[in-house]
């Protein structure tokens, strides 16, 4: 049981300590502070990016060099979510690289479109374009996860998805769908993972300071998302990254089929 790894790790041992953890789109925005993070916490590292390397290669790079090890902590791996072959190329690659099965998947790639048109001017393109991404992506992606993560504790699927679910702001049909469809998946996951020691959970931010999140945007309409909330602010990565830092651990298994909305209380 989890519960009785922790007693069982010398004192000091940090609580993620020679597990290894997959973050899609683990290089920017809130993937790069859940990164980081899980890193904190003693966890070797899978930076998943889509085409751009430089972001995930740097930040690998930092990783590794705050260690005093030949082995890497970090690594970085391009791979289309959307492609099942890269998919599973992405998770042999934690094979081959860390030398035993991955333990943790967060799953944070994800694409909107930042004209935010209502669905009666949302295109065939655009809607195809987000749901292969946010939600395609992570079906393939949690399906490689429930068939190759380690068994009999520590296994963790913590998928990203958002408030918007709760909130059905117009202008986010095809964001909002693509990310109502993953957590009702994530939560009959859960179900069908029992026995094999894995929790599956979503993490749903609301209005976070990414650039995903001001693409597109005014700066009236910044400040007035950022009015609504019951804290009077925009939230930041590491406001997200706790809460999948905890899920991660030990101490998140009783957590489980569960979507936890962190944002701030504006929507409730």
């Amino acid at each position: 049981m989890a519960g009785e790894t922790t007693r069982g790790k010398p004192s000091g041992t940090l609580p993620l300590d020679r597990r290894v953890a997959i973050v899609t789109g683990g290089s920017r925005g809130i993937g790069r502070a859940i990164t980081v993070l899980l890193r904190s916490l003693g966890a070797r590292v899978v930076i998943n990016y889509a085409s751009n390397s430089n972001q995930a290669d740097l930040l690998a790079s930092e990783l590794n060099s705050a260690v005093n090890s030949s082995s890497p902590v970090a690594i970085a791996v391009q791979a289309d979510v959307s492609n099942p072959e890269q998919v599973k190329t992405l998770f042999d690659r934690a094979e081959e690289e860390f030398g035993c099965q991955a333990h943790i998947l967060v799953n944070c790639a994800g694409v909107l479109d930042p004209k935010y048109p209502s669905l009666a001017n949302t295109t065939v393109e655009d809607w195809d374009m987000i749901l292969n991404v946010n939600t395609k992506g992570a079906f393939l992606c949690c399906r490689e996860a429930t068939n190759r993560l380690t068994r009999g504790g520590g296994g963790r699927i913590i998928m990203i998805t958002t408030s918007l679910v709760g909130s059905l702001l117009p202008g986010y049909a095809a964001y909002a769908a693509s990310k109502a469809a993953v957590e009702t998946m994530t939560k009959i996951v859960a179900k069908e993972l029992k026995g094999s020691g894995i929790t599956a959970n979503c993490v749903a931010p609301g209005p976070v300071a990414t650039e995903l999140f001001f693409a597109g945007k005014t700066e009236e309409m910044v400040k007035r998302i950022a009015d609504a909330c019951p804290l009077g602010r925009l939230g930041e990565p590491d406001d997200i990254s706790g809460i999948v830092g905890f899920l991660a651990g030990d101490a998140g298994e009783w957590i489980n089929g569960q979507i936890i909305r962190a944002n701030g209380g504006s929507v409730v």
